[in-house]
């Protein structure tokens, strides 16, 4: 199967791809919403400004893929692969990633509100904003997620759930390429969450909660963390 025959069939009412091989394959400005493309091999595919919202892509392989600006909204890549995939710009507003491996995925400027990366691998992986743009992950589910060593400059963690998450060596600080500020985290919940030698200057913690958060090797100075509950219990001026 290659990416015409998917368009050609989708064109005639049929939603199911599962398991096809379209490695490579190129499908740009296509609407595909609400087909099923569990296990698809999407490996190095260009999907680009294309609408997968609502999709069925779980334990699909989109490896390398380049996904700028494409609709996963209420999208079901649970377990799928996306190393060094470009996310760039993407839509992934209430996509389940629970379970997802995103090792040095790109997601520059995605907005990702409301979606669901509980118990996602995500280390090394780029969430900062673009220049243009502010990567928007509030209310987002991350607990239990491995970021270790992900970038998050400027990027909008407003009530995330970071409970239990990974963020060993994670930089929250803001860059010169974006123009924005270090990584807002207002009112998130970072409850138990592995923060050692994380790099926060700047980083705005208002009414965050640290309860039992490992803070080895942080640098507090520069941080914002009014009203924030430390990892001691105490509510911090």
């Amino acid at each position: 199967m290659n990416a015409e025959e998917v368009l050609r069939r989708y064109a005639l009412g049929d939603r199911n791809f599962a398991e096809a091989m379209l490695q490579e394959s190129e499908i740009l400005h296509a609407s595909l919403l609400e087909a099923n493309f569990q296990q698809v091999d999407f490996r190095q595919a260009r999907l680009g400004q294309s609408n997968f919202s609502q999709t069925n892509l779980r334990q699909a392989d989109l490896s390398e893929a380049l996904l700028w600006g494409t609709d996963f909204s209420e999208a079901d890549l649970s377990a799928a692969r996306l190393r060094e995939t470009d996310l760039s710009g993407a839509k992934l507003i209430r996509c389940n990633l629970s379970g997802a491996y995103l090792l040095k995925a790109i997601l520059n400027g995605a907005n990702g509100n409301t979606a669901n990366f509980a118990r996602a691998l995500l280390i090394e992986a780029d969430l900062q904003s673009s220049s243009d743009r502010r990567t928007d992950l509030g209310h987002v589910n991350f607990s239990h997620a491995d970021m270790s060593y992900v970038r998050l400059g400027g990027a909008l963690l407003f009530d995330a759930n970071l409970t239990g998450a990974r963020l060993c060596r994670a930089d929250f600080t803001g860059t010169l390429q974006s123009g924005f500020a270090a990584a807002d985290l207002t009112q998130a919940n970072l409850q138990a969450a592995d923060l050692s030698y994380a790099n926060l200057k700047g980083a705005i913690l208002r009414e965050a909660n640290l309860r039992g958060a490992d803070l080895t090797g942080v640098d507090l100075t520069d941080v914002d963390l009014s009203g924030a509950v430390m990892p001691d219990g105490r509510i911090h001026n």
